[in-house]
């Protein structure tokens, strides 16, 4: 979200079941009473955000992406004719357009495209009742430091390094620190702000590929597109070299959630 990257909805949609996952354990911690406003942050193609308008029968939910790829795949799979309290709307999470508006408000696997989390947090306080809810994960300090290795020596080599010149890291990957001085500087009040460790597993070298194809996308779309699967190959054959396949068949990445639950004073 700090520039416009091109998504393939599709394609995101059949490699990303890992957050999916995470973002099920997620809504769980929220208990939902069924009449909630419900604001999701960085819905993609909707999956998640569907699971919570059926929680919330008696509520509403609005599902924001700055993706019109994503929000075009989640209006046509969940439409308003069979969701009648679900929204899908294009907006930026830096400039939220909403006053007051939600008793909750969700975010799973979002927030780390962005840098600027003082932007998104006032946002969110600005959105949200007094005594509302926010329940956040995102990537934190320490993930995926096992790509990010590799990317970064691969990014250095003398094969792909003229197309990273200025390029710097693009994710926000934060402390629990770092959170507690910012959610409190906007008044909202942290109740549990936690780094939890998480294995990510794919299907194989190819697994893997999709996962880095759909979600890496500021490293490979600083490339020509036709030396995107070459780069995405030698990212997956060096990392193997470092964590190899499973017994099982499965890849294996270590990655850290920074979990942020707050509410609204």
């Amino acid at each position: 979200m700090n520039k416009s990257y091109t998504w393939d909805a599709l394609d995101y949609a059949k490699s990303s079941s890992a957050q999916q996952i995470w973002a099920r354990e997620l809504i769980t911690k929220l208990n939902l009473q069924g009449d909630e406003r419900v604001l999701d942050i960085g819905c993609g193609e909707g999956k998640v955000t569907a699971e919570i308008a059926n929680l919330v029968p008696h509520g509403s939910v609005i599902g924001i992406d700055n993706s019109e790829a994503m929000l075009e795949l989640a209006k046509t799979r969940y439409p308003i004719s069979t969701f009648p309290n679900l929204q899908f709307l294009c907006a930026d999470a830096r400039q939220l357009p909403f006053e007051q508006e939600f008793t909750v408000i969700f975010s799973n696997a979002t927030l780390h495209w962005i840098k600027d989390h003082v932007s998104v947090i006032q946002g969110i306080s600005n959105s949200l009742q007094s005594g509302g809810k926010v329940l956040l994960q995102m990537g934190g300090r320490g993930n995926a430091a096992g790509i990010i290795r590799v990317v970064e020596e691969m990014t250095n080599s003398s094969q792909w390094r003229r197309y990273f010149v200025n390029f710097s890291f693009p994710y926000g990957f934060y402390s629990p620190d770092e959170y507690q001085h910012w959610l409190k500087d906007v008044g909202l009040e942290p109740i549990r702000l936690e780094l939890i460790p998480k294995d990510m597993t794919h299907q194989g070298a190819t697994g893997l590929a999709g996962w880095i194809r759909t979600t890496w996308l500021p490293y490979t779309q600083q490339l020509p597109e036709q030396m995107r699967e070459d780069f995405v190959k030698e990212l997956v054959d060096r990392y193997l070299e470092y964590h190899p396949v499973k017994e099982d068949g499965l890849t294996h990445v270590k990655m850290v959630r920074l979990e942020v639950e707050a509410i609204k004073c």
